[in-house]
């Protein structure tokens, strides 16, 4: 039977042909340290939330070719047999370490780190980035607006706008995760046990004969979710008057509630507060207002400081379909020979493009009474972080020092996969929502802040930072050396 969880073809070709590469060149069991991490926040923002971990696992737990894959494989001509019989059998034998989704990160930490046979570690490199990427991005977004809207309930209404079928679905999940009430997507809400919530389209207004007629046969068929869209004609003129019409000729004689309005153009702030005005005026100060329209943390926040009355949002291009990316990399730290751990380090032109070296961890620094993020710092993977004292140096302003006394660590990354056998037990939406909640709370406002915000510390250890010079001075250093064999090379062959 076709497994429909198996994605292990998920991968870049090139992927493929390095695996080969690997495999005939004796390299096979050589075990290889990958990290995932990335360089910058989306939106120019001071955070970002980790999500997708899920998806990785359970592209990992159905990780395996297929006799159709193999077959597809040979057809390409790029692969030998010998190859070819080894992915076969090929599984899933290595560790993988990763922060839980919902936790906030920031720019060059490990959020995973990959320990594998080579070849298993690059061909999962594709899919595992790919889940990456699209939950940070979302659950990112998510948040952002969430957290603008200051405890005023938001509905992930962007099914339509993602990229695609499965984009939508794993977007109304990671949303309801990072801050959202629930979905307008039946689908995932069925699926991720996520409340379903939504109103009516302006088509149903104007295939009846009148916007009255439609409100009042809305009502009639859902009498407890009676939330009309006022906008279809004029909102103040006809929207409002014909709502609180049918809420007084239906809904309240027959024992109904007027549940609210939505109102998804226009001049959003002045249409509020003139729309509570009216429903007051009528009797119903209980009756909600919903705004939509292409809102996100900053249309937002405006209209909260200018006084818009809102009672709900609800939201879909900015979290569905963000023009952002996260941009998560997948990087060779290390590779196992003779039982050592040999660090690698991977030197560009474009200083943010060089790595940090070595099999690492990351610790998270706590004040001991707020509880508040005071700054990380990515250490060796047997280093051990003093309880006592310790300054927070930047590892982009060497001069910017913190030093630190009445604090807590904590190690952000826990075991995920442990020879290839699922360690980890996955918490139910509802823990992972209430997880996400609690880590974003932990964050300061200068953290959070939408317009301006804060550079969080991430530290380099003394010992990582040791090891970072030594190894980009040898690299620089071998650079020259090669480049002076090389130049005599070329003379050689031009004397020819």
């Amino acid at each position: 039977m076709k497994n429909d969880n198996n994605k292990t073809m998920m991968t870049d070709f090139y992927e493929l042909t390095m695996a080969q590469t690997y495999f005939e060149a004796g390299k096979k069991d050589e075990v290889a340290y990958f990290d995932v991490f990335f360089r910058k926040n989306p939106f120019e923002g001071g955070y970002t939330i980790s999500n997708g971990l899920d998806n990785i696992i359970e592209y990992i737990n159905n990780f395996e070719f297929t006799n159709e894959d193999i077959e597809y494989l040979r057809q390409t001509g790029s692969f030998t047999e010998e190859f070819l019989e080894y992915l076969k059998g090929l599984k899933f034998t290595g560790d993988i370490y990763a922060v839980p989704d919902g936790t906030p990160v920031f720019p060059n930490e490990p959020v995973i780190t990959i320990k594998a046979p080579i070849i298993e570690a690059q061909i999962i490199e594709t899919a595992v980035l790919a889940h990456f990427n699209h939950g940070s991005l979302v659950s990112t977004a998510t948040k952002r607006i969430t957290n603008e809207a200051k405890g005023i309930p938001v509905m992930e209404f962007g099914a339509r706008r993602a990229r695609g079928v499965d984009s939508a679905i794993e977007a109304s999940k990671y949303a309801y995760i990072a801050g959202c009430c629930g979905t307008s997507n039946v689908y995932a809400a069925k699926k991720y046990d996520i409340p379903a919530m939504g109103t009516m389209a302006h088509s149903m207004v104007q295939s009846f004969d009148s916007e009255y007629e439609a409100f009042l046969a809305y009502a009639k068929s859902n009498p407890n979710n009676a939330v009309f869209l006022v906008d279809t004609y004029d909102t103040l003129k006809s929207g409002i008057p014909n709502a609180i019409r049918v809420a007084k000729e239906y809904l309240i004689p027959n024992g109904y509630k007027f549940k609210g309005i939505r109102i998804d153009s226009g001049d959003l702030i002045y249409l509020s507060k003139a729309a509570r005005q009216m429903l007051d005026d009528a009797g119903f100060h209980d009756a909600t207002i919903c705004l939509s329209n292409g809102l996100n943390e900053y249309t937002i926040r405006d209209f909260i400081n200018k006084g818009a009355v809102i009672d709900s949002i609800g939201a879909g291009d900015n979290i569905a379909a963000s023009k952002e990316r996260v941009g998560g990399v997948y990087k060779l730290v290390a590779i196992e020979k003779d039982g050592k751990i040999i660090p690698k380090v991977k030197v560009s032109g474009d200083t943010v493009k060089t790595t940090n070296p070595g099999y690492k961890k990351v610790y998270r620094f706590y004040d001991q009474d707020t509880h508040k993020v005071l700054g990380d710092v990515i250490a060796m993977y047997d280093e051990e972080i003093p309880l006592d004292k310790y300054t927070l140096v930047s590892d982009r302003d060497p001069w910017k020092k913190t030093k630190l006394e009445d604090y807590y660590v904590r190690e952000l990354q826990i075991s995920i996969f442990v020879n290839g056998k699922q360690v980890y037990d996955e918490p139910d939406i509802t823990a992972r929502k209430k997880y996400c909640d609690e880590e974003f709370e932990s964050l300061t406002d200068r953290i959070t802040d939408v317009s301006n915000p804060h550079t969080y510390y991430v530290d380099l250890s003394e010992k990582e930072k040791e090891l970072k010079e030594y190894m980009l001075y040898e690299a620089t250093k071998k650079a020259a050396e090669t480049a002076i064999e090389n130049n005599g090379y070329a003379k050689t062959i031009g004397g020819k």
